[in-house]
């Protein structure tokens, strides 16, 4: 079974910065495809960012194009997301899920995805 942990969420000011980690445990592929999505209270899942294998592409909600990267590690079984710029409205509980990116509309999906970490929360305030 594939377990992935979240690590790198906490309290940061409107306009700081961080890094999230997402670590693998179990997965036998050579690459590891991650998805990041957020929830905040009372809200839908949001997809943020997907990094696939095939093609070797990021994807980025419109929300957080150009203040969020995605990169894999050189081990390929870890994946960051760095966020930059942050506000408020990024206040949520961060997941990553194992899988490729489905990619509806321009939006991210959930599809298909059965591996989950628990979540690191970020708290975006002054």
């Amino acid at each position: 079974q594939v377990q992935l942990v979240e690590s790198g969420g906490g309290l940061v000011q409107p306009g700081g910065s961080l890094r999230l980690s997402c670590t693998a445990s179990g997965f036998t592929g050579d690459v590891l495809p991650i998805n990041w999505f957020r929830q905040a209270p009372g809200k839908e899942r949001e997809g943020v960012a997907c990094l696939s294998v095939v093609p070797n592409s990021a994807y980025y909600a419109d929300s957080v194009k150009g203040r969020f990267t995605i990169s894999r590690d050189s081990s390929k079984h870890v994946v960051y997301l760095q966020m930059n710029n942050l506000s408020p409205a990024d206040t949520a509980v961060y997941t990553c899920a194992l899988g490729g990116c489905v990619i509806e509309n321009g939006v991210l999906r959930d599809t298909l995805l059965a591996d989950w970490g628990q979540g690191t929360r970020v708290t975006v305030s002054s």
